[in-house]
């Protein structure tokens, strides 16, 4: 629960960053908690704590937030404006 809630706060928090490198960065720990929420699902079935479809559409949601965090941090990595401070 922890490491899912951490993949929006720290998405959120990027939508303020104050600079690129900023951005990438908080978006960065939203990739690898996006990474920690798959290995706790996939452990909580491994270990048969819940069957597969009880946690189906989570693995779904969680891998589809991983493909839309790691496009955004692309995307800023080829942006040459994207949260940047003007002047």
């Amino acid at each position: 629960m922890r490491s899912a809630l951490s993949i929006g706060a720290n998405a959120e928090e990027a939508q303020e960053a104050q600079t690129k490198p900023d951005f990438i960065a908080k978006m960065s720990i939203s990739s690898k908690e996006t990474r920690e929420a798959r290995w706790w699902l996939r452990l909580l079935v491994k270990a048969e704590i819940v069957k597969p479809h009880e946690v189906r559409w989570e693995q779904d949601e969680v891998l589809q937030m991983c493909k839309m965090v790691r496009s955004a941090i692309l995307t800023a990595r080829s942006s040459s404006t994207r949260g940047e401070t003007r002047g």
